[in-house]
């Protein structure tokens, strides 16, 4: 019997080695697979994130008043005209760039559809304070200054988040 377990001690102990460093060897090796994989994905995501980001970024300077008023013959055009041409030209810049939403992370998606919004109120909100007298030009000077007056906008701040981001990624 004390034979018996003079040779089997020495083979469990063995065996629990054996398996113990095979255990370690798949895992690594499983790991390392794990890894490539992910590095190759990144490899073809990177640059399709990287575009959503500019498009984004393109996307709120856009729809800054500035670009807005610039891209657009205002003059003999009543305020009203100039309000609803400016709410759609926002709404076409945010809906031809939906799908960028999924390259981007909720918290900066977030700040986007909150610079749009922001942004749709500030138009209709001058809109409504302007005089019933008032010309295009007018209201397209109130525009801008008021924008330039307002501080730190949203869309500064998605701006700011948007490259917090990319530092991020890269």
């Amino acid at each position: 019997m004390l034979e018996i377990i003079r040779y089997t001690i020495p083979a469990l102990v063995v065996l629990l080695c054996t398996w113990l460093v095979m255990y370690k060897f798949y895992k690594n090796e499983n790991d390392k697979r794990n890894f490539e994989l992910k590095r190759a994905s990144q490899k073809e995501i990177s640059p399709i994130r990287l575009r959503a980001y500019e498009r984004l970024t393109l996307v709120l300077e856009r729809t800054q008043p500035e670009h807005l008023l610039l891209n657009e013959d205002i003059s003999g055009m009543t305020i009203m005209q100039i309000q609803q041409l400016l709410l759609r030209t926002i709404r076409l810049e945010f809906d031809h760039n939906l799908s960028q939403q999924i390259y981007v992370s909720p918290e900066l998606w977030d700040k986007i559809i909150h610079a749009r919004d922001e942004m749709a109120a500030f138009v209709n909100e001058m809109a409504i304070k302007m005089p019933q007298d008032s010309t295009s030009m007018d209201y397209a000077q109130v525009l801008l200054t008021a924008y330039r007056n307002n501080g730190v906008t949203p869309h500064q701040e998605a701006l700011e988040a948007l490259k917090e981001e990319v530092g991020r990624l890269l």
